[in-house]
């Protein structure tokens, strides 16, 4: 399918537009052209939305090349292919593109990692891609909508696009009349089909940051201030009941064994990059990138991306150097 926005290189996003429709036909020149500076466009494509705040297992991804392993399939490969056991089995095996990552968090991943965490990670990602899929349909029905005239509504946050090109959203039924459904971002929570992962300043899209950035970052030691708060506070909580009932990936029997996140750095033989802020205590500094696993409760990181950390060490935070 044609994409609106992508990403042909790395670090370099494109987008595709016609000229602006009116009931399905293209305006004319003389239309388009508000000002000098200004135009109305229509998207050239499909758009592609990444749900915020969310981690959804995976279904398929990139394997790294092995010269030791000549068979492995190229381009995204279900995760339930072998190639996929045998990579995950042991992903620090030589061969592999480097990696090098802390002692610590090395150390941690071997307890998440080995034969049957392929596996694992498969058999969580199909109930999360059906729940979603249902969840579409079910809001198409009540409705009394199809295929063609559902909309969808985005509520974005700080940042619209993220580095693939894809809108940054939380994604809902288009609906005036209140009461509303909760995003499909939260549903996805409270039912345990996917994993927090917030990374701030996208923590609230019905609250637009006045003023600089630098504003809307919480005093040392205030991270409670957003944590209770707006649609972070009420993701938090529903995760917290979803793990706390053994929920969906949080199965008691069988948890998911590596995160969403994880399998894809060590696929990409790329460290962790984003600082973490503990969303639990008061604590006064900003966590390592690797050291991300010393808080314990998914729900309670709040990932910081590195160009975002300078604004933290101004407001008084303490950065670890990366």
């Amino acid at each position: 399918m044609a994409k609106a926005i992508e990403q042909p290189v790395p670090g370099i996003t494109v987008g595709h537009a016609l000229l602006a429709r009116s009931k399905g036909a293209a305006q004319s020149v003389d239309k388009i052209v508000h000002d000098g500076d200004t135009i109305n466009i229509a998207a050239d494509g499909n758009f592609g939305v990444r749900f915020l705040g969310v981690d959804a297992p995976e279904v398929s991804f990139e394997l790294p090349r092995n010269p030791d392993f000549p068979d492995f399939p190229k381009g995204f490969v279900p995760i339930e292919n072998p190639a996929w056991t045998t990579f995950l089995t042991d992903p620090f095996e030589k061969g592999y593109p480097d990696l090098t990552l802390r002692a610590a968090l090395h150390a941690y991943l071997l307890t998440r990692l080995g034969p049957l965490a392929a596996a694992n990670h498969a058999a969580h990602a199909a109930p999360a891609t059906q729940a979603l899929r249902t969840m579409m349909k079910l809001d198409i029905t009540e409705q009394g909508l199809t295929d063609e005239t559902f909309k969808i509504r985005l509520a974005f946050a700080h940042e619209i696009l993220d580095r693939y090109g894809r809108l940054l959203c939380y994604v809902n039924r288009d609906q005036h009349e209140k009461p509303r459904p909760d995003p499909y971002n939260e549903r996805l929570l409270a039912a345990g089909h996917v994993v927090p992962y917030f990374i701030w300043p996208n923590v609230d899209p019905f609250v637009r940051q006045e003023g600089r950035l630098f504003d809307a970052v919480p005093p040392p030691g205030g991270a409670r201030r957003i944590a209770e708060a707006g649609a972070l506070g009420r993701a938090r909580a529903a995760v917290r009941r979803a793990r706390e009932g053994g929920l969906g990936l949080w199965d008691h029997a069988n948890p998911l064994m590596l995160l969403p996140f994880e399998l894809r750095f060590l696929a990409q033989r790329r460290a962790p990059d984003r600082y973490v802020l503990d969303l639990s205590d008061n604590a006064r500094e900003l966590l390592h990138p690797q050291s991300y696993f010393r808080v314990p409760n998914a729900e309670d990181r709040l990932y910081v991306n590195a160009e975002h950390a300078p604004l933290f060490h101004e407001k008084g935070w303490s950065v670890p150097p990366l």
